[in-house]
């Protein structure tokens, strides 16, 4: 009986070992994929410091088999021999078996998937959702601007002022600029948001649209609207157009307005997102109008990888003109090095011998969550490659 009980048991627990170890199985994949990238963020790095070229990989996909086996014998014998004949003797084996094999497919980052997500300036698009989820103005704008280009309120091209440390006084300008423009965003008077409009297109139509080209417009987000006058309408529809940072609501300009300001900003590549600081509203004693430049997500890794190389990043403080921001740290994003492993759980890697680590700040660490976000809407997108490297253990 009591065999019988000890087995019982055993078995029950069997049960219970499979999906114990595999919720620790997945997290642990899950840490160790995200630590990958993160050291091969560093990685990165460190390589541009030294000269050298860049290199990503992305882990496609991960596959692992769980195998658990129970097993259990139970026997007897009898004692035919001297002492007490007939005396059963009871015996119990019980043993288990758990085996694991993971299967890794990573994908490198080459060709035209390399050109597109490391070497194009990133889209105006990446800078407003960053904005949007509440990440401080002048860290998006410190690690994804390369400068301002400032223009002529008709958009032609008249300096621009470059946000690296070679050149200290465009650097400060830019600096300045930076916290000119959170300031007013933290007394929510500044404005990051997609212009939206409406557009129109005039037709002179003898009778009213049929119900087929009602129909046809709807299909396509048209829509048409009979004007006063006698056969005349227009074809009419919603625009989601460019992004735009301005010290004014844009919903306060009428169509035509938010329409001619979408032209001067589609005057620009995609990577470029339009100021208008305009006088007459909080912050316009000191006026603005041009763009902001973004990076590529190379360009970005390269500031940072140099800005302890080539030149250094310095304290900058606000213009008269603006009000107190904090924090205003040196550095955009600090990256230490070390001869031996950080303490604590900051990301590092080791590169040549020597670690390179996110500096241990709340400032450092978010700005380095940050690049994490950039890498991952930039090169995750990896289901149009033909051959992955498969690794298994």
């Amino acid at each position: 009986m009591r065999i019988l009980v000890v087995s019982g048991i055993l078995l029950t627990l069997s049960g219970c070992l499979g999906p114990v170890s595999l919720h620790r199985a997945v997290l642990e994949y899950d840490r160790t994929v995200t630590r990958i990238e993160w050291e091969m963020l560093l990685l990165n790095i460190a390589r541009l410091g030294d000269g050298l070229p860049v290199h990503f990989t992305v882990t496609s996909s991960i596959a692992a088999t769980f195998n658990y086996q129970l097993s259990a014998a139970v026997a007897g014998s009898y004692n035919t021999g001297g002492g007490s004949p007939g005396f059963f003797i009871p015996s119990v084996s019980v043993g288990a078996v758990a085996a694991e094999n993971p299967t890794l497919s990573i994908v490198p980052i080459q060709g035209r998937e390399f050109t597109e997500r490391v070497l194009t300036p990133m889209a105006d698009a990446k800078f407003e959702f960053l904005v949007f989820q509440g990440t401080p103005l002048d860290m998006v704008m410190r690690l994804m601007a390369d400068g301002i280009e400032v223009q002529t309120p008709e958009g032609r091209f008249q300096r621009f002022i470059l946000n690296w440390p070679t050149h200290p006084k465009e650097y400060e300008e830019f600096r300045q600029i930076a916290l000119h423009l959170v300031w007013l965003n933290n007394n929510r008077n500044l404005f990051v948001s997609r212009l939206a409009f409406v557009e129109a297109t005039p037709a002179l139509l003898s009778a009213a649209p049929s119900a087929d080209e009602v129909r046809n417009a709807a299909e396509k987000n048209y829509r048409w609207r009979h004007v006063h006058e006698v056969g005349e309408y227009e074809l009419e529809r919603r625009v989601s157009g460019r992004v735009v940072i301005t010290n004014y609501d844009p919903r306060v300009l009428s169509e035509a307005e938010r329409a001619a300001l979408n032209t001067r900003a589609a005057n620009n590549p995609g990577n470029f997102v339009l100021i208008d600081v305009r006088p007459g509203y909080p912050g316009g004693d000191w006026p603005l109008f041009g763009a902001l430049k973004l990076r590529s997500l190379n360009r970005l890794l390269d500031f940072v990888a140099l800005s302890d190389v080539e030149a250094r990043e310095f304290a900058v403080t606000k213009a008269p003109r603006s009000g107190d921001t904090a924090p205003n740290p040196v550095r955009t994003l600090a990256i230490e090095v070390s001869d031996s492993a950080p303490s604590g759980d900051s990301p590092f890697a080791l590169y040549r011998g020597r670690y390179y680590s996110v500096a241990d700040t709340p400032w450092d660490r978010r700005a380095f969550a940050v690049l994490y976000d950039l890498f991952q809407m930039t090169v995750t997108d990896v289901s149009q490659v033909g051959l992955p490297i498969t690794i298994s253990k």
